[in-house]
Formats: structure tokens, sequence, C-alpha cells
């Protein structure tokens, strides 16, 4: 039996991305992204709740994966992210022992377009886009995208 971990993921930036470098002078780039998705409330009516994600880009042999994330987006942007679930624990500072689950990004792939462009962080052209963001219509009852702005952080 195989395995598989994989996490696929549209949604806005929460606030700017920050950039870092590791000891060993890896560039890794964190964000958070929100999504939404509907459900029913307890009354049958539909409520609308937004989930938040913790993303790590890495720079990666040729592949500046953080740089270009941390240069290119900003809170508010829309992106694809494409990439793995990873839970990890340490011990802090007050000796608690913390855990957090994060993804980390293979692709990332802008989709709010400047002058009309949009693309990859890997240089991919628009053309390959994730089809379901501009070609098939929404239904009357989709996700609205996340305002900035009400986002509490």
């Amino acid at each position: 039996m195989s395995n598989l971990n994989k996490a696929l993921l549209i949604g806005r930036l929460t606030k700017d991305p920050e950039m870092r470098y590791t000891p060993s002078g890896t560039a890794v780039t964190n964000f958070s992204i929100a999504t939404n998705r509907w459900s029913s409330g307890p009354e049958g009516e539909r409520k609308e709740f937004t989930d938040y994600h913790n993303i790590v880009a890495y720079n990666a042999g040729k592949r500046n994966l953080a740089e270009i994330v941390a240069q290119y987006t900003r809170k508010g942007a829309l992106v694809f992210i494409e990439g793995r679930i990873q839970t990890r624990s340490w011990e802090g500072q007050d000796g608690q022992k913390r855990r957090t689950t994060e993804i980390i990004a293979n692709d990332v792939q802008f989709l709010d377009s400047r002058s009309g462009g949009g693309g990859a962080a890997d240089g991919t052209p628009p053309a390959r886009r994730p089809a379901a963001t501009d070609d098939i219509p929404a239904p009357d009852d989709a996700p609205r995208d996340v305002d900035p702005d009400e986002i509490p952080f």
C-alpha cells in the first residue's frame, strides 16, 4: 500500500510573508493563508467558515521559491499552494511542549495578475494555473474570497 501526503490550497495571504535564513544560509519564507468553506449551521442555515494555514517555502537547489514568494506576494494576494502537510514539535523556552502543523510548499502560483500576467513562483507560465479559478463558473452558493481587512491579525 502506498502513502500520499499532498495539500492543495487556494487562499489569500493573511499578512506579508517573512523571509529569514537558516544557519547554513538557506532562505525560508513563512506566511499564512486563509481559505473559506460553507456548511450548514445547527438550524440548517448556511454559514461561512474560514480556516487558516501556515505555509513554509524553502529555496531548494536552483529553485528560489522562498525568495520569489517573499518578493512578489503581499497581504491579500490570492495564491495556489501545492505541498505536503508536516507536523513538528519542540520544547519552548518556558519548558512547555509545543506543536504546529504547516504546509511545506513545493509550488506557489500567483493567481492575482499584475497587468494580466500571473504565473508561478517556479517560472511556470500562466497557462498552467489551475483551471478551477477562471474557466468554470462558480455556483450561486460558492464561498466568497476572504477580505484581507477582515483578517484579525
